[in-house]
């Protein structure tokens, strides 16, 4: 089942439509210029003028599947909107080319829609813009629209600019500052609302990317500090979740490291800012709080281990857990030995206490049982379990 499970998850979903995104631009790319682009069976159903733009429309297309690759990785919902969206035009794309390099793209486009269909509820996260970015976005929309309509309107008065192509081309290479002089203003009237449109192109591209980039640094900032600390997590699937950090937890972490995909959740800030800078994925917040196991995915987990040297809190921990996944396997670490017994009715289905272990392993060693000290060793790590 649970085999199944990644098969059918979101990482086999986001690598399919990554292979498509890139076949896509690939394809795109190598139609780019060829003379008769489209030559399959929707050769007839094709407009002259549209055959020639295939190359470039299905690069664009390849480029906004990889935008669409990052959304998905975020769970956002919208990016699963536009996959099921763009997934098709690429199979159409690709059947209208109908050449041997086209071939696999329509198989894999055709092959990653039931996939991004089902795990539709793996994307439920919404795109939380802020005032500043609703409004750079709102700016840098407006100004292409009025540049757009104002060249049109005054196509007259500009060399070059005779449809509504020409006037979207002259405004984006005017409010970016491009200028290829192709198309020229010739009069007052239109030198003076090409000065409009540079303006209010600079100024919303300008405020656009601050939007943009300056999260990015907060969060770059906010990450080496231990503070960011969710790495994708609604993405995780048939995982580990490790509940607060202790010293039982590093052996917990090295064994886990490279085999298991796995998170620890820990209220400490420094512990946070080291795990973060071993590449281990962390959230800073209290383990027995409901918000950050959903943010951990615990539905989705294979299990989860509480080992910290605080009983108390690793039983709240486990109430808690148990309380939003109840098929959840949970193994606990028990400090004191008269805890074991009430780790076990928190709701621990296994509860390893390392005192009574090493105790018993200390007593049997000094009655002379030789194959105690070869099993202790084993459990350090400093002996092969092939030796």
């Amino acid at each position: 089942m649970a085999s199944r499970r990644v098969l059918l998850g979101t990482r086999v979903t986001v690598l399919l439509v990554t292979v498509v995104a890139l076949l896509s631009v690939a394809t795109g790319i190598l139609y780019i210029g060829v003379s008769d682009p489209v030559s399959g069976p929707l050769d007839a159903y094709v407009p002259p003028g549209v055959d020639q733009a295939v190359g470039f429309t299905g690069a664009l297309t390849g480029f906004l599947m990889l935008a669409n690759v990052f959304g998905l990785r975020r769970g956002l919902r919208v990016a699963w909107y536009t996959t099921v969206f763009l997934l098709p035009v690429t199979a159409i794309q690709g059947l209208a080319q109908s050449s041997p390099y086209s071939y696999p793209l329509i198989v894999l486009s055709v092959l990653s829609l039931p996939f991004v269909l089902l795990n539709y509820h793996r994307f439920d996260r919404t795109i939380d813009l802020s005032t500043t970015q609703l409004a750079a976005t709102a700016a840098l929309v407006g100004t292409m629209v009025y540049g757009t309509a104002g060249t049109y309107r005054l196509r007259g008065d500009f060399a070059n600019v005779d449809t509504i192509l020409d006037a979207v081309y002259y405004t984006i290479v005017t409010a970016s500052t491009v200028g290829y002089g192709d198309a020229i203003p010739e009069t007052q009237k239109a030198r003076l609302f090409s000065i409009s449109v540079l303006i209010l192109g600079v100024a919303s591209f300008t405020l656009a990317l601050g939007s943009l980039l300056g999260p990015a640094i907060e969060a770059r900032f906010a990450h080496a500090l231990g503070t960011m600390t969710e790495r994708q997590l609604e993405l995780l699937e048939d995982h580990v979740i490790v509940l607060g950090y202790g010293d039982l937890t590093e052996p917990i972490i090295e064994e886990l490291s490279g085999s298991t995909p796995f998170v620890v959740i820990t209220p400490d800030q420094d512990a946070a800012a080291q795990l973060n800078a071993r590449d281990i994925a962390v959230l800073s917040a209290d383990p027995s709080d409901e918000e950050p196991l959903h943010r951990a995915s615990i539905e989705d987990a294979r299990a989860v281990v509480a080992a910290t040297n605080n009983d108390a809190n690793d039983a709240l921990s486990i109430l808690t857990a148990k309380s939003l996944n109840a098929d959840v396997r949970v193994v606990a670490g028990a400090t004191d030995r008269e805890n074991i017994e009430k780790l076990r009715r928190a709701g621990a289905d296994t509860v390893i206490s390392p005192m009574v272990i090493g105790g018993h392993l200390l007593v049997e060693s000094a009655l002379g049982d030789d194959d105690v000290e070869s099993l202790a060793g084993q459990l350090s790590g400093d002996v092969d379990a092939d030796d």
